[in-house]
């Protein structure tokens, strides 16, 4: 069964009530649908098998991986670095997937607590492990925890479509505090349009 993130009118009218640009970009796109993994564990592997390649090769090598373990974090940190390596990654990444499934056996990361817990403690959690920085949590914020507020600094192709949808030239932190207030409390959603704009095939 397939899971998508999880949004309708209260959002889409939010939104176009409170900036008009957007709106009218969300008018021409319609809905989006963007798959979520409710897995949370196996959501984090993959997020940190996927950096720096590309979505292609990423399903190789999680296929692999998931031959091997089956994605659960007891069998996962039973395997041998050299193991996880032979999936098709560097040793480095091998080792911070290895250091994901250490931390939630043992118990210093606890994922099931994640929705007890604030978007910006959930941040923290995961990016003091290694390998795991601010925008891999906030994606993982988005499309594992169906958490609705989030908006990411970080992620070049948002901050692309921000700039060619109010047709800036360059777009400080500050100014992009400013607009994520705007959509909040349903950010995310504007995400999924700002990665849409983003997009030199998208045309107005």
């Amino acid at each position: 069964m397939s899971h998508y993130l999880k949004y309708g009118e209260e959002e889409i009218s939010h939104l176009r009530k409170k900036d008009k640009k957007l709106g009218a970009v969300i008018e021409r796109i319609g809905m989006i649908e963007r798959r979520v993994n409710p897995d949370v564990f196996a959501a984090l592997i993959e997020s940190v098998i996927g950096q720096q390649i590309s979505s292609k090769a990423a399903e190789t090598v999680r296929r692999k991986l998931e031959g091997l373990c089956g994605m659960d974090s007891k069998r996962l940190n039973g395997l041998s670095i050299e193991a996880i390596q032979s999936c098709g990654m560097s040793m480095r990444k091998a080792m911070y997937i290895k250091g994901v499934a250490e931390a939630v056996v043992s118990g210093s990361l606890d994922i099931g607590a994640f929705s007890e817990m604030s978007d910006s403690e959930v941040i923290e959690q995961l990016s003091a492990l290694k390998g795991v920085g601010v925008w891999t949590a906030e994606m993982l914020l988005i499309f594992s925890l169906n958490r609705p507020n989030v908006i990411s600094y970080g992620d070049l192709a948002i901050r692309r479509g921000m700039m060619r949808l109010y047709g800036l030239k360059d777009l400080s932190q500050d100014r992009f505090n400013r607009y994520a207030k705007r959509y909040a409390p349903y950010a995310s959603v504007a995400s999924l349009y700002f990665w849409h704009i983003s997009d030199p095939g998208f045309e107005w």
